[in-house]
């Protein structure tokens, strides 16, 4: 139970008494202070803490009576819909009749809180989308309501049964046509022609589930508690020469030229590992959505405090209203093309994810049948940093300056 709820009966009692003529007279004493604040000065009553606390409470809370009338209210009830104009939402209302019925007589803080959703019926504008209230009955009639947004951990769970529900159906694609071409297999044992084409494709399926299996490990440490490497210093040229040297083979096989400006000389803080995953991964989704014959270009720069490293082709483009996807998990702009190229539909989810651990992040521009541009914006690594560096490097040498 929260230090709020815990306190919240005395509150309750307290402001009870004040609305009933009983006043508190204790005070509680000021800290002392060399200046200027005299020593003897009275400082606020415990009841006048109590309500500051009420009402500055992130959480809405409402005092209701037994008849279900407010009794007392902080403005981030009226915030939530829990109290509007004066008057409690039904719900909490019965609720609170509830739990005065069954909770405690003293209102101990033992005593189980009855759950309520008092989420909008109607959505207004900004407004939490989900609302989660909890009542506790205080004793003599007195119930209070502490009503949370709980919109986020609605979202993250409608997420966590997306992901689910999309790894499940992604798994079963490729774990289902090994088991069938298997079959083919058996069934073709005596003719070797066969047996090459039906085996074939089962190493095509299996390198689509290994790949498949790998960026899932990938996402979920990007995504979970996992700390990152120790980030080090990280060239940029080097970066792009070995997604270059990753995606060669595809983008030859494909017909695709790469063109690269000149080395820029630029250097960022990072994982070296998990930026040239990044990419990689770019590179791969501009060759895979480019016709035959079309050219893919890198580039690079600094501009102010940021290192931008874009990836241009000429493909299909992105429209707009899926701009704002692409980088979700499984999302795919043409799923039959990104099936034929055997892509996972998790390429870009890393990339966001990689950058975002980076103190950076990805820019998007594209148009329909002209083509698309992905930025990797990255912290630059400054000159300090690059001098600490250098010095660290002159105190492993002996006096004579020999290592």
């Amino acid at each position: 139970m929260s230090l709020l709820a815990s306190i919240l009966p005395a509150a309750v009692a307290l402001l009870a008494g004040l609305g009933g003529g009983v006043l508190l007279a204790r005070r509680v004493a000021v800290p002392r202070v060399e200046h200027p604040v005299p020593v003897d000065e009275p400082g606020p009553t415990l009841a006048d803490l109590l309500l500051r606390v009420f009402r500055s409470s992130d959480a809405g809370l409402a005092v209701l009576t037994g008849s279900g009338e407010v009794v007392l209210h902080n403005p981030r009830a009226v915030e939530l819909g829990l109290v509007n104009a004066g008057v409690a939402d039904p719900r909490a209302r019965t609720a609170c009749r509830q739990a005065a019925a069954h909770g405690t007589s003293d209102g101990a803080p033992g005593a189980l809180p009855v759950e309520v959703d008092l989420s909008p019926l109607e959505r207004r504008g900004r407004g939490p989308a989900a609302v989660l209230g909890q009542v506790r009955g205080l004793g003599d009639g007195f119930t209070v309501v502490e009503a949370t947004d709980s919109s986020d951990v609605v979202r993250l769970e409608a997420t966590r049964r997306d992901f689910v529900a999309n790894v499940s159906h992604e798994l079963k694609t490729p774990v289902g046509a090994v088991g069938l071409l298997a079959e083919a297999v058996l069934d073709a044992a005596d003719d070797p022609t066969e047996v090459r084409r039906f085996a074939a494709r089962i190493l095509k399926e299996s390198t689509r589930l290994g790949a498949l299996v790998t960026e899932l490990i990938a996402l979920s440490r990007l995504t979970g508690a996992e700390r990152l490497p120790e980030l080090s210093a990280v060239d940029v040229d080097d970066l792009v020469s070995e997604a270059l040297a990753r995606n060669r083979l595809s983008a030859e096989s494909a017909g695709i030229e790469i063109t690269v400006d000149r080395p820029s000389g630029l250097e960022v803080d990072g994982d070296r590992t998990l930026l040239v995953t990044a990419l990689t991964n770019l590179l791969e989704n501009a060759i895979a959505y480019s016709p035959p014959e079309a050219s893919v270009s890198v580039s690079r720069r600094r501009i102010g405090d940021t290192v931008e490293i874009a990836v241009t082709d000429r493909g299909i483009g992105i429209a707009p209203q899926h701009q704002t996807r692409v980088f979700e998990r499984f999302f795919r702009v043409d799923p039959a093309r990104s099936r034929a190229t055997g892509g996972t539909g998790l390429g870009l989810a890393i990339v966001k994810h990689v950058l975002a651990n980076h103190g950076g992040h990805v820019r998007l521009w594209s148009s329909p049948g002209t083509g698309s541009t992905f930025t990797m914006c990255l912290p630059a690594r400054s000159a300090d940093r690059s001098a600490d560096r250098t010095a660290a490097a002159v105190t492993t040498t002996d006096p004579g300056g020999r290592a």
